[in-house]
């Protein structure tokens, strides 16, 4: 079974946008991008056409690539204090020559709508999301969008970086799977990835997992974005190969990429309620 993210992602945007129709709020969403990497620049392109489409308002702010930390900091300072934005994304990566963990530490955490301020990834340890990374959140998605239960199942995470494979453990964990975290210094990958009932894999190398890696029926999640020897695009998964072994897969593209994007408009619009809601209280 293929797993299609972006028909799933297609289903999520239309009810989103009438979710926001019938609210009738108006949510906001900054985006901040620093240089002129060009695949970033096509990230927020995409983030701001999928504004347009669900209702929320967007503003761009682009900074020279020699932009200092400092005035990105007081970039992310102004914007937390505009009362009519509702969500801030800073595009990552930084320039080498920025504190990118300076930056995230200082959007404010109901604004951090991309879920990586150290408040919202405590919350989500703990069991308690406020809002969760949007790549690993939109893999969760998928799986409730096609009835593939995590509960009771062995789940392998390889990779563990803070934006995909620490936050994918955690969700996995508090929805009552039993998870495992492979990285770089693991001793044999292989027997921790033949006994995942759910595999995802973030490690950014193409084509890393092997059919001699996935247990047979295993769903197999692909968060790569890379490009094989031939300069075509592939994931971190052998798809063709690996696609006679699994019994779910996520291609790429059209896997794991759309939903992103649908959970950035979701928390987007959940930080617009949620401002709504502590203003009331406030009144």
């Amino acid at each position: 079974m293929i797993l299609d993210g972006k028909a799933v992602s297609e289903k999520r945007l239309e009810i989103l946008k009438e979710k926001i129709d019938e609210s009738g709020l108006y949510p906001r969403l900054a985006t901040v991008i620093v240089g002129n990497d060009p695949a970033s620049q096509m990230y927020v392109r995409m983030k701001h056409r999928a504004c347009e489409r669900v209702g929320i308002g967007s503003v761009g702010i682009e900074l020279p690539e020699d932009a200092s930390t400092e005035r990105v900091l007081e970039t992310i300072a102004r914007l937390n204090n505009d009362p009519d934005i509702d969500g801030i994304l800073v595009q990552l990566p930084l320039p080498r020559g920025v504190d990118t963990t300076r930056v995230i530490d200082a959007v404010a955490p109901i604004k951090d709508v991309d879920g990586f301020h150290p408040f919202n990834l405590g919350r989500l340890l703990a069991g308690k999301p406020v809002y969760a990374p949007c790549t690993p959140q939109g893999i969760m998605t998928i799986l409730d969008e096609y009835g593939i239960p995590a509960r009771g199942q062995r789940a392998v995470v390889v990779g563990r970086s803070i934006d995909v494979g620490r936050p994918m453990a955690a969700l996995l964990l508090n929805a009552d799977a039993t998870v495992t975290i492979c990285h770089s210094k693991t001793r044999n990958i292989e027997d921790e990835t033949r006994n995942a009932d759910i595999l995802v894999s973030a490690v950014g190398r193409a084509k890393f997992v092997r059919p001699e890696m996935v247990k047979v029926g295993a769903t197999v999640i692909d968060v790569g974005i890379n490009y094989d020897e031939q300069g075509k695009l592939c994931g971190d998964i052998d798809f063709e190969a690996v696609r006679e072994r699994a019994g779910a897969i996520t291609p790429v593209p059209g896997g794991v990429g759309p939903m992103t994007i649908a959970t950035l408009m979701e928390n987007t619009f959940k930080a617009a309620r949620l401002r709504t809601c502590c203003d009331e209280t406030a009144r």
